[in-house]
């Protein structure tokens, strides 16, 4: 009886772990945390470009991503990461649709990747889904995910930059602070590095308003932590060990500008002004990190609106501090 007893105990118990691991075990296969990151496929346009689709498990989607190849794509190579605006390239205005970046890459040993998506969501982990713009996990797709998928599936040294420009130039800063296992040097060309001040605040407000989405999802309300712990200009000491590159106009329009006649007036009057406003709050940045013996490289130019002209111009030129700086 007592043995006949221990059976039943025993099918009891079984029964009750199989019935626990067939509620469990569906939700450990379908969760998308568990998964990793992965090229889901490749899109090659020639032999040096192709539009590369990974897998990101944080926000379960597949995002596609410009690449471009090294000549040699057989050897290691260092990546540099691009950050769109803020339409996340996804409006045609993307750093390989409105710049000639592939003839200025065409004899250096890196590959170039920049994302497509992303809108308004500022590349940064967001606290809260937003009703409108959704899941955005940005700064754990581009400082884990994206970097972990290339460098499995092509030749890679481990070595990366990343760089943004206008509101995403304060994003490559954040993900320089945020991630700097990943990120051996940062750039912001024309971006403005103050995220949490009153001012900031209220632009970027607007600014993903306009896009459809909250803002408080990503930091919380105005003085919350998550604004501060995301303003490069109050984490400068966390950049000390990462090449720094900065960059900003005078907003008078010049010849990276392309511009004539009534276009002219039109950027002297709103790309010119944004652009006067970013190189107020890049100087002040540099002057800060100067202040706190961070090195920084700082390069201004006498003429150039808000444009990709000069945002072109300003990465041709910032080659001279990352390039170094991931052995490219």
């Amino acid at each position: 009886m007592q043995r006949l007893e221990q059976k039943r105990s025993r099918r009891m118990l079984s029964g009750i772990f199989v019935a626990i691991a067939a509620l469990i075990m569906p939700l450990l296969v379908a969760s998308p945390a568990s998964a990793a990151p992965r090229v889901d496929r490749i899109d090659w346009v020639n032999a040096r470009f192709a539009i590369v689709h990974v897998y990101s498990p944080s926000m379960n989607k597949v995002i596609a991503n410009e690449v471009l190849f090294p000549a040699n794509r057989g050897a290691a190579s260092p990546t540099l990461y691009l950050l769109p605006g803020v339409d996340g390239g996804q409006e045609h205005h993307s750093w390989f649709r409105s710049t000639r970046l592939n003839e200025f890459f065409a004899n250096k040993h890196v590959k170039v990747v920049s994302p497509i998506g992303g809108r308004y969501s500022l590349y940064t982990d967001w606290q809260h889904d937003d009703p409108i713009l959704g899941r955005n996990k940005w700064k754990t797709y581009m400082a884990e995910e994206l970097p972990r998928a290339i460098d499995s599936a092509f030749p890679s040294t481990g070595r990366n930059a990343v760089g943004g420009l206008s509101l995403s130039g304060a994003s490559a800063l954040d993900l320089g602070i945020q991630a700097p296992h990943r990120f051996q040097a940062v750039a912001s060309y024309s971006g403005c590095p103050r995220v949490s001040s009153p001012e900031s605040v209220a632009l970027y407000t607007a600014v993903v308003a306009f896009g459809g989405g909250n803002v408080f999802n990503a930091f919380g309300p105005p003085g919350a932590p998550g604004w501060t712990a995301h303003d490069p200009s109050l984490n400068i000491d966390r950049l000390r060990g990462t090449a720094v590159y900065l960059a900003a106009a005078s907003g008078i329009p010049g010849p990276a500008d392309n511009v004539t006649g009534s276009a002219a007036i039109r950027h002297a009057l709103g790309a010119g002004v944004i652009e006067a406003i970013t190189l107020s709050c890049t100087q002040a940045f540099a002057n800060s990190m100067r202040q706190r013996g961070v090195p920084a490289t700082f390069a201004t130019q006498e003429t150039g609106a808000h444009t990709w002209g000069l945002f072109e111009q300003q990465m041709r030129d910032s080659w001279r501090v990352i390039g170094p700086a991931i052995g490219a």
